[in-house]
Parts: structure tokens; sequence; C-alpha cells
């Protein structure tokens, strides 16, 4: 009996023994493949929300560019609640990433955060949107101002001169939102015409456009030209006038480009938008992340400086495009950004 003890006990020996050294193999295999991970520029993006039709492109030429450059990008969404971003930032940081891309929802919430992940040796980007007194490494967006000036030449040109307008804008906690209304309201003023309200729409929420033009009838009726902050507040904008039948009797401006607004252009019930080179900007955002986590310098002669509050931000300027009926096909279907048969979809062309 004492044999068969010892014989039993040898085999069990073995088999542990061997299952033990079967599965060593799979768990050096997985340590390995960690740190191959590791070796890749990690890239922690904090979008705004996808709400704005923009915002998808964006992230999709990012996260391809980024791949190409053999990088690796984790993409959070924190649905326009800056609370739910500043946890995601926080989560960036504890993950350890090399850089973080940040679409601000409020500059005020995050601010410490970012000067955390400063601290950690994490750069930090501020995509389209500046990031108030957070001294970030780097701001790339389009030129704001010049946006507004677009919106404000447009309108002008159309033969707004010593008229009357209403600005429906984005939420001041977006940075961009007072530099495009600075640079609206000073060709305004260079041509007479009177601005009768500014109107802040809470959260970029299109439906607050639409509820202020319902609210405020006399006002609409009065003015000459509405000025709106983005395409997708236009949206409701145009929608509102139709139902008071003022669609396209109203000059009405956006920005972004996006899809229906193309439409509204040719349909005649949208004057213009700006046009901003998506693919363009989240290329160079994506470069420019890679070489400030590889410890490069960026080229001097592509950077101009924004002050933010707390230091002076190096600042790379894209572009941007006014588009109306004129140059639609030249600018928006030529460069591929939208299909011709998709703008034209309710216009015989």
């Amino acid at each position: 009996m004492g044999k068969k003890r010892f014989v039993l006990g040898c085999l069990i020996g073995c088999l542990l023994t061997a299952l033990l050294s079967g599965c060593s193999s799979p768990s050096r295999e997985a340590e390995n493949s960690g740190k191959e991970k590791s070796d890749k520029v990690q890239i922690g993006m904090c979008f705004d929300s996808f709400v704005i039709e923009r915002w998808q492109r964006d992230r999709d030429v990012f996260v391809s560019t980024a791949k190409e450059l053999g990088a690796e990008v984790n993409v959070q969404n924190a649905n326009g609640d800056p609370a739910k971003q500043k946890e995601q930032i926080e989560y960036f940081i504890k993950k350890g990433m090399d850089i973080i891309v940040i679409i601000c929802i409020d500059s005020k919430e995050i601010a410490d955060s970012v000067k955390k992940a400063q601290d950690e040796g994490i750069k930090v980007i501020a995509y389209d949107r500046p990031i108030s007194n957070a001294g970030a490494d780097l701001y790339i967006s389009f030129d704001n101002e010049m946006v507004g000036e677009m919106m404000g030449e447009a309108f002008v040109k159309n033969g707004l001169k010593g008229g009357k307008v209403v600005m429906i804008c984005g939420p001041l906690t977006d940075n961009n939102v007072p530099m495009v209304r600075d640079g609206f309201t000073k060709v305004m003023e260079e041509n007479d015409n009177e601005v009768l309200d500014i109107y802040y729409a809470d959260g970029w929420k299109a439906e607050a456009a639409g509820d202020y033009v319902y609210n405020n009838t006399e006002l609409i009726e009065e003015a000459d030209a509405i000025m709106c902050g983005n395409d997708d507040l236009a949206s409701k904008v145009v929608y509102a006038l139709s139902e008071k039948r003022l669609a396209g009797k109203k000059m009405v401006s956006g920005q972004d480009a996006d899809l229906e607004a193309c439409q509204r252009i040719v349909e005649g019930t949208q004057l213009m938008t700006v046009y901003k080179p998506i693919e363009k900007l989240a290329g160079k955002a994506a470069e420019a992340a890679v070489a400030l986590a590889n410890g490069e310098e960026l080229p001097a002669e592509e950077l101009s400086e924004y002050d933010d509050g707390k230091k002076t931000v190096p600042y790379l300027k894209i572009e941007t495009v006014s588009v109306s009926k004129d140059n639609m096909d030249d600018v928006i279907i030529k460069n591929g950004f939208h299909l011709k048969e998709d703008v034209y979809l309710n216009v015989p062309h």
C-alpha cells in the first residue's frame, strides 16, 4: 500500500510539473506582448461629444494617422459633461499615457488635471479649443477670429450694410466662441450694422437655437441676418425660420461645412458656412502628438503663439475657407469633403 501511494504521488508530481511548465510559455508570451505594446506611443484623446457631425471625422482621421505613425489611441467621449471629461483625463494619467489630446468642454474644470498630467511627464495638446490658464504644450486649431470675420464679410458682400443682425453663438465655456464673436462684431461695426442681441446656446445645443427663434419672433423679424456659431445651430434656426415662412429671407451663417449645411446653401436657406479642413487639422495634430511624445521639437516656422492666461502656448494654426453657393463645387466637392450627389440631393444640378 505504501508503494502504491509513493508511485501515485510521483505521478501527480510529474503531472503538476508538466502542467506548470506548459503554462509558463504563454505567460512569457503575454509578458513580451505587453512590453511590445508599451513601446508604442500611447495617446489619450478626450472628446467633448460626437453630437456635432464633424467630431467623428476628426476622430477617424486622427486615429488613422496616429496608427500609421505606429501610435495607439484611446478615445474617450465625455458626452458634453465637464466632470466626466476631468475623470477621463485622470484615467489617462493613471494609465501612464505619453500624451493627452483634449477637445475642452470647460477650462475651469480641467486646468488642474492638465497640470497634474504634465507633472507626471505627460504632454498635453489643446485640440481645436484652447484650455485657459492651463499651459498646454500645444494648441492646434483654426484661426477662429478669422472664422467670425468670414461670416461677417459674407453678410456684407450679400448687401448687409447699415442693417441689423442677431447672433446665436455657442457657450462661453468654449474659448473659441469669444474669438469668433469678436471677429464677427468687428466686421459688423466697420459696416455700420447693429447687433440686436447675442445669445449663447448652452452646450452647443441646436434645440436652444431653435427655441430662441420661436421665443423672439419680433427680434428675428426685425433682423436682416442671423449669425449662427456653427452649422448644427443653423440647422434648427433655419427649421424655425421655415415654419415662420422666413427661410431664405434672412441671411444665415454657420461653420464646419456639415453636409446638411451645404445642402441648405445650394437650396438657398443658408447663405454660407466656413469650411475647416478637418483632415489637415486632425492629421497635423496626430503628427504633432507623436513627435512631442517622442521628445521631438515641432518646426518653429509652422508655429505662432497663443496666450492662454497662464503662459504663451505654441499655436499651430490651420487656415479656413468661406463657402457659398458660388464656390461650393471648387471647395467642398473637388476636395472630396462631400459627394456632389449628396450636396445637390434636393436641387437639380
